[in-house]
Formats: C-alpha cells, sequence, structure tokens
C-alpha cells in the first residue's frame, strides 16, 4: 500500500497571524505532513456589503468585514510563507475562493490547485482553474452527484489533471457520517483516484480510510483548539498530528504482504516450546 499524500489544512486557523501561520507549517514539516494548505478570498466578492456589515464581534472589530478581513492574508504574507515552506522544503498551495484569488496565487507557481466543496457548483470558476493546468483536489462536500459529475466534465475537457477526496462538510464531523465506502463508490464512478478530506474529532476515521487505498489525505490543524475560529474544533493539534502520520505508517507496515503458510523467524522458537507434548509424525 502507498502512502497518501498528507496535507495539513491550516486555511484561517493562523487568524490573520503570520507567525501562527509558520508555527503551523513548522509543526506539519516535524509531523511529517507532504504540504499545507491556505484558503484565499477577495472579500468583496466572496460576501455581499449586506452580509460584511452585519454586527459581529472578533478580535478584529464589531462587524463582520472586520472579521473577514482580519482573517485574509495578503501578498506580504504569501511571500513570506512561500518563502518558508521552501527554506523547510514543505509544499504549500490554497484553496481560492474566487476568480481573482485564483490568479493572484499565480504569482507563486505552486504545484497544486484545490477546490473546496463551497465552489465544486460554480462552473465558471471550475473551468478557469482546470485550464491552469495544475493537478487538482476536489472535494465532494456538500455535492451531489450532478455536481461531481459536472466538475470531472470540466476538468477532463480541459484535460488537467485531478483527484476527488470524499468530504462530509460538517465541523466537527460525526463519526457516524463518514459513510468511507463512498470512496470506493466514488473511485468505480469517476474512475480516478480518490482521497479524504476530514473534519472529524481524532484520528481514527482518517486511518479507517486508508483500507480504501486513498491518494491523498487532508486534515485541519492548529495550535490549539479552543482558539478562536470555526475550524478549529475540528482540526488536530500538534500531539494529534503526530499520532496521525505514526499511526499512518503503522498502518501501512501492518498491511505487509501475503505470507501464507510461511512461519517467520521468530516464530520457530516459540513453535519448538509449545508444541513440545506433540508428537509431530503421529
Amino acid at each position: 500500500m502507498k502512502k497518501p499524500y498528507l496535507i495539513a489544512e491550516i486555511g484561517i486557523n493562523h487568524n490573520g497571524d503570520i507567525n501562527v501561520a509558520k508555527e503551523l507549517i513548522r509543526k506539519a514539516k516535524d509531523s511529517r505532513f507532504d504540504a499545507v494548505k491556505f484558503q484565499k478570498r477577495t472579500i468583496n466578492i466572496v460576501y455581499d456589503k449586506k452580509t460584511l456589515d452585519i454586527p459581529r464581534e472578533s478580535p478584529w472589530g464589531k462587524t463582520t468585514r472586520e472579521q473577514k478581513l482580519g482573517l485574509e492574508f495578503e501578498e506580504k504574507e504569501y511571500d513570506e510563507i512561500d518563502n518558508y515552506c521552501k527554506e523547510l522544503n514543505i509544499d504549500w498551495f490554497a484553496s481560492a475562493w474566487d476568480i481573482p484569488s485564483l490568479s493572484f496565487l499565480d504569482k507563486y507557481n505552486l504545484k497544486f490547485n484545490k477546490i473546496a466543496s463551497a465552489m465544486i457548483v460554480d462552473k465558471e470558476f471550475l473551468n478557469e482553474v482546470s485550464k491552469k493546468g495544475r493537478h487538482t483536489f476536489i472535494s465532494t462536500g456538500m455535492s451531489t452527484i450532478e455536481d461531481i459529475d459536472n466538475s470531472v466534465a470540466i476538468f477532463r475537457k480541459n484535460k488537467c489533471s485531478f483527484e476527488l477526496m470524499h468530504c462530509v462538510s460538517t465541523y466537527p464531523m460525526k463519526v457516524e457520517d463518514a459513510n468511507l465506502i463512498t470512496i470506493n463508490s466514488l473511485k468505480e464512478k469517476y474512475k480516478c483516484n480518490v482521497g479524504y478530506s476530514g473534519h472529524e474529532n481524532g484520528v481514527v476515521v482518517s486511518l479507517a480510510a486508508l483500507q480504501f487505498d486513498i491518494s491523498s489525505l487532508e486534515r485541519h490543524i492548529t495550535l490549539d483548539r479552543t482558539m478562536y475560529g470555526s475550524d478549529q474544533a475540528a482540526s488536530l493539534e500538534p500531539e494529534g498530528m503526530n499520532f496521525l502520520t505514526n499511526g499512518i505508517d503503522k498502518f501501512i507496515s501492518a498491511i505487509g504482504e501475503s505470507k501464507l503458510g510461511n512461519i517467520i523467524s521468530e516464530e520457530v522458537p516459540i513453535a519448538k516450546k509449545l508444541r513440545a507434548h506433540i508428537k509431530i509424525d503421529q
């Protein structure tokens, strides 16, 4: 079994603080993740004026606009992220939520794009992403079969490589809602690689997803699940990140290879001792 590509979703869990973002990148690297992922939005496109003007208490002010702007990194921060990830030799990319944000990310010549579950219904956006030609992870949370059909058709029309990611968009997700068998259904229907993007507490569901030979695994990460933010509660803290990657190594090692009928060398003296009372040739 091949180890899946491991994505540490920082998203907006940095809370607008580049130092928190860099510490999360370091923790992801130390925990042996392959990449970190962020989210990029143009606030005035993703949210209308009425929504932005709604009163909302946050560390950045008293309106939703102030909260959203406080959470958003711009070019200065992404330049620092790009340099830091290169220094640590860890991939990074971001899920854009609008076309200007997608164009903004072009500056960094990233390996991958990501379609967030919220964006899978936007055909114009899917077309623009697929025309970039970068391998793209497509999350399927909140999606109908028609939504997934459309996204796959667009990426195949534009000859852009992709993989689907089984996802349930609740934060945190209840274990009984995981329905991991859907991973096989996606593979069978779309004849493509399929990963898993998890929002559950703990690591058991993510480890269980390995049995379906997923190509990628994405989990939100945080320094502290009690920090401000809607995604923090469904995220892994550093200890959980290590527990996940160590668990993956053990799972893959335990799968091993078929040894039907073979006695391993360590079993020989034990067999001799435990079978001493048996006449083998009887």
